[in-house]
């Protein structure tokens, strides 16, 4: 009996360290140094395997002069971008593999089969790598295009070959299936995989591009390998401190952000309101076509809807041509260049362009609320309105609560678009807000003048401020309130 419960140990503790594995490899095709398909010295060393896989032009796109000049032949290029596919292939069967093994004994022995045949793919795939190496040093011109097998070729064969071993150590094992047993995952699994490509996506797009945060660390200039930049430290975090005029800029661009951002907050509440009084409109006809009218602003881009106001408000614009036909001025005046009252204006684009959208949620939530509420309120003699403000706003209130969070923790990020084509020289002191100066501190200047650490450094501040509003708001919500979202 002990004996059994040990192998029973031995037998889970091997399943879990081959999900582990499973997914390690998935990982592997995402980290740019174990790149397989990076046979050249022409190849990025930023770029992955998985940009490799997605896009050709990855692999090709410094080869228009070799090929040009015939350094190199479109035949190895090929074979480079067919490997890395092969690869690729291997890796999404490593983590097909993965999902099967969270099921039953039948599933982890079909989950067995799937990494066999991810070992086999892959190794294939990188055998086909290799040969396409030769293709680089067999070129007329080798020295032009610095051919190279990259540590990845080495590392995903000796992934691939674990792969094997692993399986097989699995399926020798784990207790075999019952007669008649059919495919089965547990209902917490299949939660887990309903929710996996969506943890993969912020993963990728929300933890992964962290690494850049090591920008903030160096003398960088655009252009060259960070690599061959100076490591500095905290310099930029001391220079930060210390210097008075990006002092005095950032507390600028603060102003404006905190003020844009809290007439938003200020105003939160429109959408909630929007949504009531859409949904107490008795014609669906009606109601169908105002909501359309209202969420279709949020569809358009910023820089059509700068058209928009262009063609309303410059010189020559509809406003002007009016008020000068009708006498009122003598010439028009471009409102769009002055920096009047730019707060307000921006919060009316955004409240016009946002407006129908950020009521869909509330409109959502209206139609949750229990009718018999309804029914109890005509019963007791209440009439629309107190309908609408003792049963509709009470059920909304939480909802609303929730976004405002949200919207608190947001605070700094006021977004980019706006207020970069509405930007001009005369309202840029007010206009720019947190998002953009880090944008012109950046990448403005088109990498000429351009402080890329520093603002690496601003947008890493922000982002922690972000997070410390987030848990501070949500603790004085449950202090005030007894309820958080965290």
């Amino acid at each position: 009996m002990v004996s059994n419960r040990k192998s029973s140990q031995a037998s889970d503790a091997l399943i879990i360290f081959f999900r582990v594995y499973m997914a390690a490899v998935f990982l592997a095709a995402f980290i740019p140094y174990l790149n397989p398909a990076r046979l050249s010295g022409l190849i990025s060393k930023n770029t992955s395997l998985f940009t490799c896989i997605t896009s050709y032009s990855s692999i090709g796109s410094n080869f228009v002069r070799a090929l040009d000049r015939g350094w190199i032949g479109q035949s190895a290029l090929t074979a480079a971008y067919a490997g890395a596919v092969v690869v690729g292939l291997a890796v999404a069967l490593a983590a097909a593999a993965f999902c099967v093994s969270l099921g039953n004994a039948k599933m982890r022995f079909l989950s067995v089969k799937v990494a066999l045949g991810a070992a086999v793919t892959g190794l294939a795939g990188t055998t086909v790598l290799r040969v396409a190496y030769n293709g680089f040093a067999n070129a007329p011109s080798p020295e032009r295009i610095s051919p190279m097998i990259p540590a990845g070729i080495a590392a995903f064969y000796g992934l691939f070959a674990l792969m094997i071993l692993l399986s097989a150590g699995v399926w020798a094992t784990q207790a075999k299936p019952a007669g008649g047993e059919r495919y089965e995952v547990e209902p917490k699994y299949r939660l887990f995989l309903m929710i996996l490509p969506f943890l993969v996506l912020v993963a990728l797009f929300s933890y992964l591009p962290l690494w850049g945060w090591r920008y903030a660390f160096f003398d960088y200039t655009a252009g060259f390998d960070l690599s061959a930049e100076n490591f500095v430290g905290f310099k930029w975090f001391r220079y930060l401190i210390s210097n008075p005029a990006t002092r005095a800029s950032i507390g600028r661009v603060m102003v404006n952000t905190f003020a844009m951002s809290g007439l938003g907050l200020l105003f939160s509440w429109v959408p909630m309101a929007f949504a009531i009084f859409l949904t107490e409109i008795r014609s669906n006809r009606s109601k169908r076509f105002v909501q359309t009218l209202t969420t279709i602003p949020h569809f358009i881009s910023w820089v059509l809807v700068y058209g928009i106001a262009f063609a309303i408000f410059s010189t020559e614009g509809f406003v002007n041509w009016a008020l000068v036909n009708l006498n009122i001025i003598d010439e028009g005046a471009n409102y769009l260049m002055s920096g009047s009252y730019i707060w307000l204006k921006m919060f009316a684009w955004g409240m016009w362009k946002g407006l129908g959208w950020s009521a869909i949620i509330y409109i959502a939530g209206i139609s949750s609320i229990d009718q018999q509420l309804y029914e109890a309120a005509t019963v007791d003699g209440a009439g629309r309105f107190s309908k609408m403000w003792h049963v509709t706003v009470p059920g909304l209130l939480p909802t609303f609560f929730v976004l405002l969070l949200l919207s608190i923790s947001n605070i700094l990020s006021n977004g980019m678009d706006q207020y970069l084509v509405f930007s001009n020289p005369a309202n840029k002191d007010n206009i720019e807000v947190l998002d953009l100066y880090i944008y012109n501190l950046g990448l403005g200047g088109g990498g000429v003048g351009s402080n890329i650490p520093l603002a690496t450094l601003i947008g890493i501040l922000k982002s922690v401020i972000s997070v410390t509003l987030l848990f501070g708001a949500n603790h004085a919500s449950k202090l005030a309130r007894g309820e958080s979202i965290v």
